[in-house]
């Protein structure tokens, strides 16, 4: 199965948009959610950081994976943005051909 699920955080959501609406115009995503108000706890530059960051929750296909990141990095404020994939398992045959069929 080629279907993977990416999250990437943002600080905010007007940046969030703008990536998602990116990666959907450049057919290297079918769909992205963006979910508001996550609380981040990570080290950061030898510092404990707790930020406010919206997630982006974007399906695409994992052969699709370099583009996809290289089109993130394009338009990210961070230095090293949060670009993490994982495999769809299972998923309703219907979404998955929509998927198939509007990326790429």
């Amino acid at each position: 199965m080629d279907e993977i699920v990416v999250f990437i955080t943002a600080s905010e959501e007007n940046e969030a948009a703008k990536i998602a609406k990116a990666l959907v115009e450049a057919r290297l995503a079918g769909c992205i959610n963006i979910i508001k108000g996550i609380r981040s706890i990570y080290r950061w530059e030898g510092k404990i950081e707790d930020e406010i960051e919206v997630l982006m929750v974007a399906k695409t296909k994992k052969s699709f994976f370099d583009a996809f990141a290289k089109k993130v990095k394009e338009f990210h404020s961070y230095t090293v943005p949060e670009i993490i994939a994982l495999p769809i398992v299972e998923g309703s045959e219907d979404y998955l051909k929509w998927l198939r069929e509007v990326t790429g």
